[in-house]
This record gives structure tokens, sequence and C-alpha cells, in this order.
């Protein structure tokens, strides 16, 4: 019983100069979700100390609409995630600002009809111009889309690899989730594309012929066929996990990006006979679990899926995102000036994956 009391609590100090890793490693001595916020970024250290590791980033929630943007882009380039499994409203939103467009702070306390009649668009306390959505839409549609090829089927880590390399030629904002990832070799994967703007507005180059103006004279180009293969994605990711010596997770939020990189485990423990699961693990999370989601489902459930390993490191916090990350990326930047970690390369031939990894100084 004596062992249960050996580590007291200690009250954090105000000191006007302190550094905020400083402080997140003094939250580890206090209570309740503030020690989670410290294990946070203790586990993650941990992670990117690891000299053969794949880190998984699971992006959920409207995160780039509320001002984590270039917090995300800023992993990516540091490499302190290796591959990204995100909503396609995150992607569209980070698109939508990478061309120039803005989201305004606004208020929750508001007449939404009135909104809905000036044409804004309300995310909780965060206004957006849907007019430039749609320019969005368009720019999508009618440039973008044109771009890929007919009856080939596309998994979405191929799609955003290509809208990746596109919008680096056009974007007037590079700082860019979908820029970044494609200049470090990032990938990323959408597996509910179909379930955003960025989905529709490729399925509008599907089903729209286009006009154009070619010396004078309109001419009509017929409509697109562009295939996006979801057991392809759920292919590809699931190598990952099976090629890789070993495998980390971040959850911001749940969803779909959560089951689908909790999955790649399951399924690379099938395919190659091995325990598969994931050896380190964090979650930030408003999501409880007596309800049964997978949201809000403890590390300790999915340990009996095998998701999660039993002996895992991992951290999980019950707070807003918009609050934490912040804090937790901050400190890490100032734990890791200098990174030294070999990354993961991936090399996708014939549907199939090598994974080689390279000593990177940063």
């Amino acid at each position: 019983m004596r062992d249960l009391l050996e580590i007291p609590i200690e009250p954090i100090r105000v000191e006007p100069d302190k550094r905020i890793s400083r402080l997140t490693d003094e939250m580890l001595f206090t209570g309740f979700q503030g020690r989670k916020v410290g294990e946070i970024v203790q586990v993650w250290s941990k992670m990117l100390r690891k000299r053969n590791i794949v880190i998984w980033l699971g992006l959920a929630g409207a995160m780039v609409p509320a001002g984590m943007r270039r917090i995300i882009s800023y992993l990516i380039q540091r490499r302190m995630v290796d591959v990204i499994v995100s909503t396609g409203a995150n992607l569209y939103h980070d698109l939508f600002e990478a061309l120039g467009g803005k989201h305004y702070v606004g208020t929750h306390v508001v007449d939404d009809v009135k909104l809905r009649r000036e044409k804004i668009d309300r995310i909780y306390d965060v206004f957006a111009n849907e007019r430039r959505f749609y320019e969005t839409d368009l720019w999508i549609e009618k440039f973008f889309a044109r771009t890929l090829k007919d009856d080939y089927p596309y998994s979405s880590r191929e799609i955003l690899y290509l809208l990746g390399e596109f919008l680096n030629k056009h974007a007037k904002d590079k700082d860019s989730i979908l820029i970044s990832a494609y200049k470090s070799g990032v990938p990323i994967f959408c597996p509910a594309f179909g379930d955003s703007s960025l989905g529709f507005s490729i399925m509008f180059s599907n089903r729209r012929e286009k006009v154009v103006n070619i010396n004078g004279k309109k001419v009509v180009l017929k409509r697109k066929r562009i295939i996006v293969d979801y057991l392809k994605d759920v292919d590809e990711s699931s190598r990952i996990t099976e090629k890789a010596r070993q495998t980390g997770v971040i959850y911001i939020g749940g969803g779909v990006p959560k089951n689908f990189i909790q999955q790649t485990a399951v399924i690379a423990s099938y395919q190659t006979r091995h325990d598969k699961s994931h050896s380190y693990a964090i979650q930030i999370s408003t999501d409880l679990p007596q309800w049964g989601g997978l949201s809000g489902c403890t590390f300790e459930e999915g340990q009996s899926w095998g998701k999660i390993g039993f002996k895992a490191q991992k951290a999980q916090c019950y707070a807003d995102a918009t609050i934490v990350l912040p804090i937790v990326v901050h400190s890490l930047s100032e734990k890791f000036k200098r990174m030294r970690r070999n990354v993961p390369i991936f090399q996708w031939k014939n549907n199939n994956l090598k994974i080689e990894y390279v000593p990177m100084k940063l």
C-alpha cells in the first residue's frame, strides 16, 4: 500500500518565463486531464526517440476551420508523424485556405436562418463564405479532376498525392497539410473520401460535360470516369502496418480515421501471423467510452481486439483538441529542436510496398 503513496502531487508554480515543455513536464505531477496532457507529451516523445517506427495520425473533427492547420503541417514537415488518415472535410478546408480562402471568427449566438440567407456557413463559432466554397468546388471539378485518368482505380492516397502536387503549383498559401505531405513523402488516406466536398466535386466532373473555348470555338469535353477504390485504401494502409517494424498511433478525435488505423493492426496480424498491434497510442477526444462508440473507446478496450499491444505505452486525454494540441506540439517543438530519427520512406510499386528507414536530421 505504501508504494501507492510514493509520488506526491506537486502544485505548479507560476513563473513568467517558464517554457511550455517545462510546464507539460510539471503537469505529469498534477491530476485529472492536466496530467494526461503531460503523459501525451511523454508518450509522443518516446515515439520520436525510437529509431525505426511508423507513426500514424488520425485527424477527425473540424480541426482546420478551428485554426489547427499549420500545427498539422508542422508535424508533417518535422516528421513527427509519418502517415495521416483524415476526414475529407479537414483536407477540403486545407485546400480552401491554400487557394486563398479564409475562415472567420464568428459566434455560436447567432440567427442561423439569417446566415443561410447571407450564404454564410457556421462551424460552431467559425464562419465561412459559402460562395468561396463554391469557387473551390469548381476548382476541384474543372481543373484538378481533369488531370486524373479515366477508368483507373485510384486509392485515396494516390489522389491526395496528386492533389498535393497540383496544389503546390497553384497555391497562394503553401503552409498546407496537402502540400507538406506531398513534399515530405507522408501518405494521406481519406477512407470517407465521398463524404466531403472533395468527393462530390470530383463526382461532378464525372457527371458533367465540360465546355471549353478552343480557337474561338466552344468544344464539349466528355464526362470523366474517375474511380476511387476504397478496398485499395484498405489494402495499402494495412500493408504499411504489415511492413512496419513498429507502429504508434495518435488520434485527434475518433470517427472513421481512428477505426481505419486501428484495423490495420488487425489485418496485419491476420496476414503475417505475428502480433502487429500498435506499440504506442495517444488520443485527444471529448467522446466518452460508456456510450459504446468507437470514438470514445479506451485503448484497453482496443487491446481486446488486438488493435493496441498488451504492453503498449498509451495516454488518453478527454479534452478539446483545439486546447490540448497547440500545447503538446509547442512542448515537442522545444524538446526536439534537433530531430534525429530514422523516418520511413514509402515506395509503392505494382500495388506492393517497400519501407526504407532513412536517418533524418532537422
